[in-house]
């Protein structure tokens, strides 16, 4: 059982749903609580607002996460908004030698996954001509670790230097420093240091793009500092939480850096959005997957779901989705303030990988999870094993078919061998792995958080566990600093 988009894009759920599994009782029994959460949809998309959201600070707060598709006047990716994104590609196009991109959280994740997938491993190896112009790009800021922000640092020294002994010419740098306050830890630690190492390096050009809050009323740290120094800002907008931010600014800055298709990736998004607002739960690709992964949970106790695409550079998708369901779904207190503790607990897993180390426990381990695998049906490039000892018949067998045959073979030997031991078990398939495509599955995922939070009865847009941490770590580090201040 199937539902198959006009785009191709696929939600196969017969190793989830049917006798056994979830039942066609189970999500009848949903159908009150589904009717319910499609018409919050409605109204999260009309008005931005969600029942019972509130800000941090405890004020009414717009949900604008499902209008970013839709580039329109008016809206956070405006036809100027593009525009100007299109502008940060043609400045950093043949001009820019190195980005360094910094975030943690959404303002990393989404950012990564954008890379992997545009990009790959070998990206910062190949030439500056096959890269088509564009710059070589580092992560940093996704966490406070002196050894790997050290070694960034003198590569970027180190390859300032040979610049100005071969090229003749220095170094060109671009730090993104994506942070909606300015004050984020991890983040700014890294800036700081990082800035204060190159900015007056002899051999180093280095500018700013700030990612941050637009609000020139209350402007945060990073705003001012971005007016103070004339560096280029883009936007961390109201409305739109980290785990959200891939289809706004936040992660359409990296994609303008590194020549990735923007339009094609929101239209993606954009055409599942459309798909998402039929009101049969059967056409419904976030509705269905909401139901059946809630029911799963609640009903038979498969409370983890492993994100286990099949392909090296969708592990970072998996990385993504986790923080998504993590943040949003896993709350203490219900919207009328009842202790629930509800949530799915997720884990990363990648294809073939961890069928040699994971597959042991998601084969026979408790029955408390769902896998849900992401396959691409078409590889472009595929390559054809080749009989290469044609004298080792056990190699020789494995020859003839292509790499990503003999990756689908592995997923769905792993699918039927989960299925026949009464594990739960759903695909994902992606036509290619394109923009476009990209742009469907992760809105589809971000829906479905949006669906299950209104099942679950949780806000799904709010973090206060996330901020319990931070009011403790301040403190702390205010002690540690006057401590510093005394040796």
């Amino acid at each position: 059982m199937s539902l198959k988009l006009k785009s191709g894009f696929t939600f196969d759920y017969d190793n989830l749903y049917g006798e056994g599994k979830v039942t066609e009782q189970d999500l009848k029994d949903l159908a009150p609580d589904l009717k319910k959460a499609h018409e919050a949809m409605k109204v999260m998309r009309e008005t931005g607002f969600i029942r019972a959201h509130l800000s941090k600070d405890g004020e009414p707060e717009k949900v604008l996460f499902s209008q970013l598709p839709y580039i329109e006047e008016g809206h956070l990716n405006s036809p100027e908004s593009i525009a100007r994104l299109g502008k940060l590609t043609e400045h950093v196009k043949n001009n820019v030698d190195v980005v360094v991109s910094l975030g943690i959280g959404g303002s990393y994740l989404g950012d990564k996954v954008l890379f992997d997938v545009h990009c790959g491993d070998f990206w910062n190896f190949l030439s500056k001509e096959e890269r088509d112009g564009f710059p070589k790009v580092f992560f940093s800021g996704n966490n406070i670790d002196p050894r790997r922000t050290g070694d960034l640092i003198q590569y970027l020294k180190n390859a300032a230097k040979i610049s100005k002994t071969h090229a003749k010419r220095n170094l060109k740098v671009l730090l993104l420093v994506i942070s909606k306050s300015g004050g984020t830890l991890d983040t700014m630690s890294n800036f700081m240091v990082e800035y204060d190492a190159l900015k007056d390096e002899p051999d180093i050009d280095l500018e700013v793009v700030a990612v941050t809050d637009p609000n020139m009323e209350n402007q945060t740290l990073l705003k001012k500092l971005a007016i103070e120094k004339g560096w280029p800002q883009f936007a961390v907008p109201d409305g739109v939480g980290g785990r959200f931010s891939i289809f706004c600014e936040v992660g359409l800055t990296l994609a303008a850096c590194i020549g990735f298709d923007i339009k094609s990736f929101l239209e993606g998004a954009r055409d599942m959005d459309k798909a998402c607002q039929n009101e049969d739960i059967w056409q419904n690709p976030a509705m269905l997957n909401a139901a059946l992964k809630f029911a799963a949970s609640e009903k038979h106790g498969r409370d983890i779901e492993v994100m286990m695409p099949y392909g090296d550079y969708l592990k970072s998708v998996s990385e993504w989705y986790i923080q998504l369901l993590a943040e949003s779904l896993g709350k203490q207190f219900n919207k009328e303030g009842k202790e629930v503790c509800y949530g799915r607990t997720p884990c990363v897993a990648v294809g073939t990988t961890d069928m040699h180390s994971q597959t042991q426990q998601h084969q026979e381990g408790k029955l408390n999870k769902v896998v849900q695998f992401v396959r691409i049906e078409n590889w472009k490039d595929d390559i054809t094993i080749p009989n290469a000892f044609p004298e080792a018949k056990k190699l020789a067998d494995i020859s003839g078919v292509t790499m990503g045959q003999a990756l689908e073979v592995a997923r769905q030997s792993n699918a039927d061998a989960l299925s026949s031991n009464k594990r739960y078990n759903a695909c994902f398939t992606l036509p290619e792995l394109t923009p476009y495509h990209l742009g469907e599955l992760l809105y589809m995922l971000a829906m479905s958080i949006a669906y299950e939070g209104e099942l679950a009865d949780v806000d799904a847009f709010n973090q206060p566990g996330v901020e319990s941490y931070k009011r403790i770590m301040g403190p702390k580090l205010q002690e540690r600093k006057a401590a510093n201040q005394k040796k």
